[in-house]
């Protein structure tokens, strides 16, 4: 039998594949070394839970206490020298056959040379650097290998340079001796044997210990709020090695990785569920999806980079972004959730997992509360300031707690939340960039396309001053029924504006433009006619595209008739022809539906504002009617059947239009004229 996969179900499971995509480099991107996720200083309150060994392991000596045992153990360790015996007789044959050359006659300088040379070449000469090092070491003796590999010790102060061997020989040396240079056969017989005495040293070292005592599986270690004292340190420093030590095996690693798997699927999973039974309306866009997972995966893969290749401070990374742009595109709820989420994932990167959460958490909620009703750009900066802000506070507070000292607070971390803040400001692009790439858009976007200010809106109001001001008072109308029903009024307002635009084109042919003269389309048969209004949403559409307006708003254009009929026209065209039936598709809108709350609420508005310009009597209940009417008309029709709108949000809907239709059309006071 034959699987068929369906469109939708193809989609479902690309986004969950998503997810599980997102997991699985999360899962990659994890530091692969394996780090001890503790962080402890000597002084300092022990801020994690109570400790105790899970396996036993030795208490390692610390480095100055190992380099102290080191040196009192080689204090009476000698090292080796070489002794080269064919120097001397070589020196001592050149030292004569110069002297026959120069003519020397006398029987004492032979005698006299042969016995100091002897003398001092066997016991060694060596560098003037090597000597002083061992006067540095404070080595009291040195062992001399000689030839026959026999060694003898050497006090270090009978030992030779080339220097004290010279004045060793002209010392009580005949007077004609005197004036040879004696210096140039005077050199270096003694070499030191690195070899030997590394060999030498490590067999006096094999008997130090390293350690200094043991902890059994089970002992108490240290509990929270503890001094780190050095005792302690010294056991958390083993309890470290040793732990690092454990994970490098092949089971170890393996059962953190799955750990790793499991812990990271979790709170992915977590997420989709959020999005699948909360957020409909981003689970059903794939490039919603892909957007959010995007930036997660972006600020994890930026906390990775920071840990795995970088000396810099994971706190440097703007995690605030994550929230803020999400919170701009969507709403603060998703953006606390993903925030969240994401932090968990990351906490298990960073060393102080519970300071990073609290600060972390907290700076979201400030993030998502700054923005709750962004209108403009200078609030993203506001935005970095509270949070930079509200990043001190929190680390002064948990350090003060912690330390209970203030000279103890590290005060470098006020610096990389500054960092942190002033790339937040990089949102500006961020923004502008997510919203071409994945076709969103943003409410500061939306207040900027509310300017009536703008060329299109001016030109509107000039061309076509009644279809703007029937703009303005849809956008009204919309906008409060938003409210009322929860759906994106700012996205309601501007869609409102721009549903009309077409109409600048050919302004004459519609009559809230015609100032009481003559309409055109009445010159014309039906169907042209109706063709001449329908036209209004392809033009809308040609204009919202040459200004480069968002498909969202677009999408109101396209929408705002839906597949309903040019009605005018459409009954005049059947009562003027009895019996013919006429081309539905002439008469009718090209659509689609409106498909969400938003497109929806927009039809509404649209036909109440202009039926509510026709009616003859403005009294309460001739406005209830037509609100009635009209809506319940339009879902007769089957106008909303795409949308995801309920009938309790129609009637919401409904009692806000008549509201508002009755206050615009309330009677007034007549003001009485002076009496002459």
């Amino acid at each position: 039998m034959k699987l068929k996969i369906t469109q939708p179900q193809l989609k479902n499971i690309s986004k969950v594949g998503l997810f599980v995509l997102l997991g699985a480099i999360i899962v990659m991107l994890y530091p692969s070394e394996n780090k001890f996720k503790y962080q402890f200083e000597i002084g300092k309150p022990w801020t994690y839970e109570l400790i105790t060994a899970t396996f036993d392991f030795p208490i390692y000596k610390s480095d100055q206490q190992i380099a102290k045992e080191k040196e009192e153990i080689l204090k009476d360790y000698t090292p080796y020298f070489k002794l080269d015996t064919t120097v001397i007789n070589r020196q001592i044959n050149r030292l004569f056959s110069d002297l026959q050359k120069k003519g020397e006659s006398s029987p004492l300088i032979p005698a006299y040379i042969k016995n100091k040379f002897r003398a001092i070449y066997s016991t060694g000469i060596i560098s003037v650097d090597e000597y002083n090092k061992l006067l540095t070491d404070k080595r009291e003796n040195i062992s001399c290998i000689l030839p026959n590999r026999v060694t003898h010790i050497i006090p270090t102060t009978n030992i030779y340079t080339p220097r004290t061997a010279y004045e060793e020989v002209i010392n009580n040396a005949p007077v004609s001796l005197k004036q040879y240079d004696i210096n140039k056969y005077l050199s270096e017989n003694m070499k030191y044997d690195s070899v030997t005495s590394e060999i030498s040293k490590a067999d006096v070292l094999k008997n130090l210990s390293l350690t200094s005592g043991m902890i059994q599986s089970g002992e108490r270690i240290i509990d929270r709020g503890e001094i780190v004292t050095p005792g302690s340190y010294l056991v958390l420093k083993s309890f470290k090695i040793e732990s690092e030590r454990r994970k490098t095996s092949l089971q170890q690693s393996s059962i953190v990785v799955i750990g790793e798997i499991v812990m990271i699927l979790g709170l992915i999973t977590l997420f989709f569920l959020y999005i699948y039974l909360f957020r409909p309306r981003i689970y059903d866009s794939l490039s919603n999806v892909l957007f959010i997972l995007l930036v997660i995966l972006l600020l994890v893969s930026l906390t990775a980079f920071a840990i795995r290749y970088t000396s810099l401070s994971y706190y440097m990374v703007p995690f605030a972004i994550l929230p803020i742009i999400i919170r701009v595109f969507f709403d603060a709820r998703t953006a606390l959730f993903a925030h969240i989420i994401t932090m968990l994932i990351i906490s298990f990167m960073v060393d102080n997992a519970f300071q990073f959460l609290l600060l972390q958490i907290t700076i979201g909620m400030v993030a998502v509360s700054s923005l709750k009703d962004m209108s403009q750009r200078s609030q993203l900066a506001q935005s970095a300031l509270y949070i930079f802000i509200s990043y001190v506070l929190m680390y002064l507070a948990f350090e003060c707690i912690s330390e209970g000292d203030v000279q103890r607070i590290n005060w470098q971390y006020i610096v990389y939340f500054a960092i942190s803040s002033i790339f937040l400001l990089f949102a500006y692009v961020l923004i502008y960039l997510f919203e071409k790439i994945f076709n969103l858009i943003s409410s500061v976007t939306l207040v900027e396309l509310t300017n009536i200010n703008s060329d299109l809106m001016i030109q509107f109001s000039d061309l076509a001053p009644g279809t703007f001001q029937h703009s303005m008072q849809v956008s009204n109308l919309a906008t409060e029924a938003a409210k009322k029903i929860n759906a994106n009024s700012l996205l309601v307002r501007t869609g409102s504006l721009y549903h009309d635009i077409g109409k600048i084109k050919h302004p004459e042919y519609f009559i809230e433009n015609q100032m009481g003269g003559k309409n055109p389309l009445t010159e014309i048969d039906y169907e042209e006619a109706s063709k001449i209004v329908i036209n209004h949403v392809t033009d809308g559409i040609e204009i919202a595209k040459k200004y480069h307006l968002p498909e969202q708003i677009i999408n109101f254009i396209t929408t705002h008739h839906g597949f309903g009929k040019t009605k005018y026209f459409y009954n005049s065209f059947i009562n003027a022809n009895p019996g013919v039936k006429p081309n539905e598709e002439v008469f009718t809108y090209p659509g689609p539906l409106p498909n969400n709350k938003e497109t929806a609420i927009l039809m509404m508005a649209d036909a109440v504002e202009a039926r509510s310009r026709s009616l003859t009597e403005y009294s309460e209940k001739s406005i209830d009617e037509m609100v009635e009417n009209m809506i319940d008309g339009q879902i007769a029709e089957g106008e909303f059947k795409d949308a995801p709108i309920t009938f309790r949000d129609v009637e919401l809907v409904k009692s806000v239009f008549k509201e508002k239709i009755k206050n615009i059309y309330h009677n007034r006071i007549k003001y009485p004229e002076v009496k002459g």
